[in-house]
Order: structure tokens, then C-alpha cells, then sequence
């Protein structure tokens, strides 16, 4: 007789980054852990993400109107208590899910729960004593979780091989969603221009008004560069970023989405650092451009600027031809 699956939830409600860079580490952990049936329980937009990964079973759970605060958590419970799980791996760790993870222990279901390491964070950001030191990666920091249940998990640290690349193309997402995470954008623009003109063809991501026009006003200066922005659904997106050699793209989720579709990317980093933990999976340190003499950074973790530095440029010491300079040794 065949031993019956386990069946674990795992949550993660956060932003797309985030997200994202739990999806390698699940596909990772199915393929090491076959005997186990996992369903995650994240935002309805989500969904397009875990479908990269083969085996999951994706819980649409919409937070904003059906289970809304706390009588909605209660009710979203109930709703997973009907899974009958075995484990819970709580991914976030917020209140939201430490009050489902409470609930679940009371019933029987085995928990465990992201660590955060909020103190080391804390002490690589400071501007008094500072430790300016690499921290233990996110995606391993969700592996954790799973080993806390037991399990064996070896993360590869590699880029999947999904789909056959395009010659001679390149795309790129110039917009992160806190200013200091952003190389200046005229600074990009002469980026994409220059690439171009050299006879790629450069594809533009962003999303909302304000970006889609700008990357439609950038598509307008050379032949050879194409926006992207609101031409696609997100999963045709996805599509063609996975056949891209090589992405541009600030400490966003647009590096977590091409590292998700096996995508080399060359990663800007300003006000964060990826000693932060928070670099692509499989990106190499030595894709990554920043100032490493500022003797400040980083100021924060996510992006979001202390008032000290608010409006700091924390790239106007690297040269934009000496960016791409670097870009083309790695096309």
C-alpha cells in the first residue's frame, strides 16, 4: 500500500518581488520532495507566477473584499480548513497569518514560520554601526521554513532552463517603485538608445500611466526598441521575458520575474544593497551595479529612504558609459 501525500499550504500575500522569488525555491522543493501535495494560498494576481511552477496548487484568495480584516481571516480559515492539510508553512509572517498559524496549531497542523532576521537588517542599514556584510539569502530563508517541517531542501542557486533565447535581444526595466532604487532615467534612456544603435532589439517593461508613456515616448528614438508596457497580459510577458539572453533591472520585482524564467540579469542597486539578501535567484554578484564606495549604503532594505537621504542620488558617481560597457561583455 503507497503511503498517503502530505498535503502543506504555504502562504505568501506580499508584494510581486516577493512572490516571486518563493516560486524557484517551491519548484525546487517539489521536484526534492515528490511525495508531498502543495497548494499556495496567495492574491489573485498571483496566479500567473505559480503556474511556472509545475505541481502547485494555487489558492486564489482575494484580501481585499472577501477576507477582509479580522472576521475575514476567520473566514479564510475555515475556508483552508477544508483542505485538511498536514503542515502549514507560513512564508510571510505577518499578523494575518500568524493568527492562521495559531489557529492551524490549535486543530493539529504542524507550523512553522518564516525569520524574517530583522535584527541583522537592522544593523546593516545603520549609519552608526554599521555590518556591512552579506546576510543569509531570502530564497534560503524560505527554504528554512520548509526544513523546519522536516524536510531536506537543497537549493541549486541556478537559473531553470525554460525556453530557447533570442539572439540579439535584450530587455529592459527601468522603474523600481522608490526613487532610490532607480538609475536616473535619463541616464537610461542614453542606455537604450546606446544599445540600439548597436543593433539590439531592445524590449521596454513598466506598467501604469505615467511609465507606459514615458517607455512609448522612448520607442520613438530608434527602430530597434519596442515598449511593452500594457501590450501584454502578464503571462505573455513572462513568455517573452524567459526567452530573453539578457534583462536589465533595478532592485524590483522585474529581477525576481526574469530570474523566475531563467534570465541572466544585470541588476542596479542604489539605496539597497544585495547583501540585503534580496538578490535575484541564480544572479551572480558580479551582474550587479553599484557604488561601492558609498560608504552610507545602504540606507534601508526596501527602498523606502530615511528622511536623512530622501531625494539622495546614489548613483551619480557610476558612468553610464562605463555601464554599458558592461552590459555589452555580457550579451
Amino acid at each position: 500500500m503507497s503511503k498517503k501525500k502530505k498535503r502543506l499550504l504555504v502562504t505568501r500575500f506580499s508584494a510581486l518581488g516577493d512572490v516571486a522569488m518563493l516560486a524557484p525555491v517551491l519548484q525546487e522543493f517539489i521536484e526534492q520532495n515528490p511525495n508531498v501535495e502543495v497548494y499556495v494560498a496567495s492574491r489573485p494576481k498571483m496566479k500567473a507566477i505559480f503556474d511556472q511552477v509545475e505541481g502547485i496548487h494555487f489558492l486564489s484568495i482575494d484580501l481585499d473584499h472577501q477576507y477582509k480584516g479580522l472576521w475575514g481571516i476567520l473566514r479564510l480559515y475555515r475556508y483552508l480548513k477544508t483542505f485538511h492539510f498536514t503542515e502549514y508553512a507560513d512564508c510571510h509572517q505577518v499578523l494575518r497569518t500568524q493568527v492562521l498559524g495559531m489557529l492551524f496549531r490549535i486543530s493539529g497542523v504542524e507550523v512553522s514560520a518564516l525569520n524574517k532576521g530583522r535584527k541583522e537588517k537592522k544593523a546593516l542599514i545603520s549609519q552608526k554601526n554599521k555590518i556591512l556584510q552579506p546576510l543569509r539569502p531570502m530564497t534560503e530563508r524560505y527554504a528554512d521554513v520548509f526544513r523546519q517541517l522536516g524536510y531536506s531542501l537543497i537549493l541549486s542557486n541556478t537559473l531553470s532552463k525554460r525556453l530557447p533565447k533570442l539572439s540579439n535581444t535584450i530587455g529592459i526595466a527601468p522603474f523600481a517603485k522608490y526613487e532610490s532604487k532607480t538609475f536616473p532615467l535619463k541616464e537610461m534612456k542614453k542606455i537604450v538608445v546606446a544599445l540600439a544603435a548597436k543593433g539590439y532589439k531592445v524590449y521596454l517593461f513598466g506598467g501604469g500611466k505615467k511609465e507606459t508613456q514615458l517607455l512609448h515616448q522612448w520607442e520613438k528614438l530608434h527602430d530597434n526598441i519596442e515598449s511593452k508596457a500594457s501590450k501584454m497580459s502578464f503571462y505573455e510577458e513572462l513568455s517573452l521575458i524567459a526567452q530573453l539572453p539578457l534583462m536589465l533591472s533595478m532592485d524590483s520585482a522585474n529581477m525576481h520575474l526574469a530570474s523566475l524564467m531563467g534570465t541572466r540579469v544585470i541588476s542596479f542597486w542604489g539605496g539597497t544593497h544585495p547583501f540585503a539578501g534580496f538578490l535575484g535567484y541564480g544572479q551572480s554578484m558580479d551582474d550587479v551595479v553599484q557604488d561601492e564606495s558609498l560608504a552610507i549604503r545602504p540606507t534601508s532594505i526596501f527602498g523606502k529612504d530615511p528622511r536623512k537621504y530622501k531625494g539622495y542620488n546614489y548613483f551619480v558617481n557610476l558612468s553610464t558609459d562605463d555601464v554599458i560597457k558592461k552590459i555589452l561583455t555580457r550579451i
